[in-house]
């Protein structure tokens, strides 16, 4: 498999700029062979200012960036693409994907092809097998919760440990992910805090970035793993 991804669990890193975090590792992934890359901003409802956000910030990397909304035909764009990079609500992001029928052919460039992805925050989430360990609210109902499905586990970004000084009485990130494999067949949940992130090539997958991750799987006990980590075994699950 050719697949090559970079899994970033938020895009602004408390303190940083836009991909400051992991601007290093961008240039590393994306390499000097790749020249444009295609950015999909659906994810958020002004698609010109999210695509100048990525624009401006990758320009100083040495990319070009396309915005997939400013192509004739979605499909065509993404069969031409060197590069992918989607950010930003889970929910539109992917209904978007599917109302523009982009989702079989991202699978195909990526999986087939070798076609670079990177994701962040939601781009991160849909990603994955599916979208159900999201933290976005369902402000539009995608036609499936099944995502693109380029590695066949869940991944919760912005994982946020549970405060025991805190007064909030709302549901911990652990309860609603606990719920979540309560149902069957469910899939393990690789919870990336904030400065982390998951870099696949191939059926390798490396953690890397500043926090560990925290990885939830269905009747077992949750296993914390530092940056730098071997987490392959989810590749084959």
């Amino acid at each position: 498999m050719k697949r090559r991804l970079l899994l970033v669990s938020n895009s602004t890193l408390h303190g940083s700029g836009y991909l400051d975090h992991c601007q290093q590792h961008i240039s590393h992934f994306f390499g000097k062979d790749v020249k444009r890359i295609l950015f999909v901003p659906y994810a958020l409802h002004d698609r010109d200012t999210y695509t100048k956000t990525a624009r401006d910030k990758f320009k100083t990397l040495g990319y070009e960036v396309d915005g997939i909304h400013e192509a004739a035909d979605a499909v065509d764009a993404v069969r031409k693409a060197e590069g992918i990079f989607i950010g930003g609500n889970t929910f539109r992001l992917l209904k978007s994907l599917y109302d523009n029928k982009v989702v079989t052919e991202i699978r195909r460039r990526v999986l087939e092809d070798g076609v670079p992805y990177m994701g962040s925050s939601a781009g991160t989430n849909v990603a994955t097998f599916s979208i159900n360990t999201t933290n976005d609210m369902p402000i539009v109902y995608p036609p499936s919760f099944s995502a693109i499905g380029l590695v066949p586990f869940n991944i919760n970004p912005h994982y946020l440990d549970t405060d025991p000084n805190s007064r909030h009485m709302g549901e911990t990130r652990e309860q609603r992910i606990t719920q979540y494999h309560e149902e069957a067949d469910t899939p393990s949940v690789l919870g990336l805090r904030e400065g982390s992130l998951l870099l696949v090539e191939g059926n390798k997958a490396t953690l890397l970035g500043t926090t560990k991750a925290r990885l939830f799987s269905r009747g077992k006990p949750t296993v914390e793993y530092d940056p730098g980590s071997d987490l392959s075994f989810l590749l084959t699950h």
